[in-house]
């Protein structure tokens, strides 16, 4: 065990991103405290911790994102690191800087790090000037008089993005140019909306595209590796919904180009702790995309191959420590699947869904992990992210992590609120996705995956639900008084 300057994190998030850290905390032998909004009171990662401090806000969303309060809560529980999760404050330069100045290990990468990648524009352009690959494109503030006409030289289909955020807010794709200056203003007004920020950016659109991404490392000594790439190309309005590792679409060969084009990258930012670089691969060549200077949703994926607990080597990195091991020591083992389970209906447009949790029995079984921040009885709301839960397997080969993620989804009992467990349940049994042939709108061309099926499964189920309860049984049991009069009636 590596020694460390402290002995006890705050960990600035909540649901089952906390729970997951907090398991580290433990394992390493140090004490947890958590930050909680009041309507999070009874949730696991509250009762887990060591130590939970409120904080308040004009919603539980402002309550988190409260700097101020959050290093306050720090203090209190004397602890001398931060780790931010992902989401929330976790790529917000002014909190990394904020923490620093507090005297606080920052759990994460250097603010600088965050800057330069957080703006996607500085990125794009960073990553160019060190010679890797981006797709072509026009940046409004490089002269703004000019940015619809180099737009259009850009050639349709063009996607419109802003240059901070994420989650695919802002973004629009143009496959007509006529329609460009509507696309723009529309994606201007939602970037200002969710960032504060109306830049914009325009790029080639690859029709169907892969999404691939390389968990990357590096310490304050120079050291940086890759622990492969992930394959995050089955997404729902831009958002992930099942990852997977190896990808299937690559040669070892490519596989090697882009680990190596991630690591070069990260070494030219100078970039220390754990880290994900991004990329759009057409089949033939890949594309610089984004880097994510935070811990990701789908990371226990990696961890399932490797061996390697990511959390526990941020925390070392924060700390000053040199990797434990080199490029060589990093083996695939397998295959491994991430399906995220969240609280929404994808036959109703993936809506988002609330009720009370009546009943929750995971699946359990060799290489199986669940990473879940809900438990019986908690009330599920809209105040939040949907994602509920996420179900990470584990097999020798594909089509083994492929079956068993779908036995696990199948033995998954969740009552109380409605998820898309189903849905889940049938990417994985489609033809398409078992062969490997996805991409980023995969499910847009399969509608039909979203979808319950016939509709015969829904009143059945509810009938069933009907004759358990006693007063539905008794009034179905009794026999009318015309039919005793009768007589040798049986019902």
């Amino acid at each position: 065990m590596k020694q460390l300057p402290f002995d006890t994190v705050l960990i600035a998030n909540r649901g089952e991103i906390a729970v997951r850290i907090i398991k580290t905390l433990r394992k390493l032998g140090l004490r947890s405290a958590i930050v909680y909004h009041e309507i999070d009171a009874d949730t696991p990662a509250v009762s887990m911790a060591d130590a939970a401090i409120p904080i308040s806000g004009r919603t539980p969303i402002a309550a988190y994102l409260d700097i101020a309060q959050i290093i306050a809560a720090t203090h209190k529980a004397r602890a001398g690191a931060l780790h931010p999760g992902y989401g929330f404050l976790s790529e917000n330069v002014e909190f990394a800087r904020a923490v620093i100045k507090a005297g606080i290990t920052f759990i994460g990468p250097a603010p600088e790090s965050i800057e330069l990648m957080g703006d996607k524009i500085r990125a794009r352009d960073f990553v160019q000037r060190n010679g890797f690959p981006v797709a072509p494109s026009a940046v409004e503030e490089d002269d703004p008089g000019t940015f619809i006409s180099r737009a259009r030289a850009v050639g349709a289909p063009l996607l419109v993005k802003p240059s901070a955020g994420g989650g695919g807010k802002g973004m629009r794709i143009v496959r007509d140019l006529g329609s460009l200056e509507d696309a723009i203003a529309q994606a201007r007004s939602e970037a200002q909306r969710y960032f504060g920020c109306s830049r914009l950016y325009v790029e080639r659109y690859i029709e169907h595209p892969r999404h691939l991404e390389v968990q990357v490392l590096g310490d304050t000594f120079g050291h940086v590796l890759h622990l492969f790439e992930r394959e995050c190309s089955v997404q729902r309005r831009f958002q992930k919904i099942i990852e997977e590792t190896p990808s299937p679409a690559l040669t070892s060969d490519m596989r090697q180009r882009l680990c190596d084009a991630a690591v070069g990258i990260t070494r030219a930012a100078n970039y220390h702790n754990a880290g994900t670089v991004e990329f759009i691969f057409d089949g033939t060549e890949f594309y610089f995309l984004e880097m994510n200077t935070r811990l990701q949703v789908e990371h226990p994926v990696t961890e399932m191959i490797t061996g390697i607990d990511l959390v526990a080597e941020q925390i070392y990195a924060a700390a000053g420590c040199k990797l434990g091991f080199s490029q060589s020591d990093i083996l695939q083992s397998g295959h491994a699947i991430e399906v995220r389970l969240c609280a929404e209906a994808p036959e109703r447009g993936y809506a988002p869904t609330t009720g009370k949790i009546l009943m929750l029995e995971y699946p359990e079984g060799d290489d199986i992990r669940i990473d879940s921040g809900i438990s019986e009885g908690q009330r599920i709301t809209t105040a939040f992210d949907p994602l509920l839960a996420k179900i990470i397997v584990h097999s020798p080969t594909r089509l083994g992590a492929v079956q068993k993620a779908g036995r696990a989804i199948r033995e998954l009992v969740l009552l109380g609120c409605e998820t898309n467990a189903g849905s889940l349940a049938r990417i994985l049994a489609d033809e398409g996705f078992l062969r490997g042939h996805v991409h980023t709108g995969y499910l847009d061309g399969n509608p039909l995956l979203a979808e319950s099926g016939s509709g015969v499964a829904l009143p059945v189920f509810l009938a069933a639900a009907a004759l358990l309860t006693r007063q539905v049984r008794d009034s179905a049991d009794a026999v009318p008084e015309l039919h005793v009069v009768l007589g040798s009636w049986r019902n």
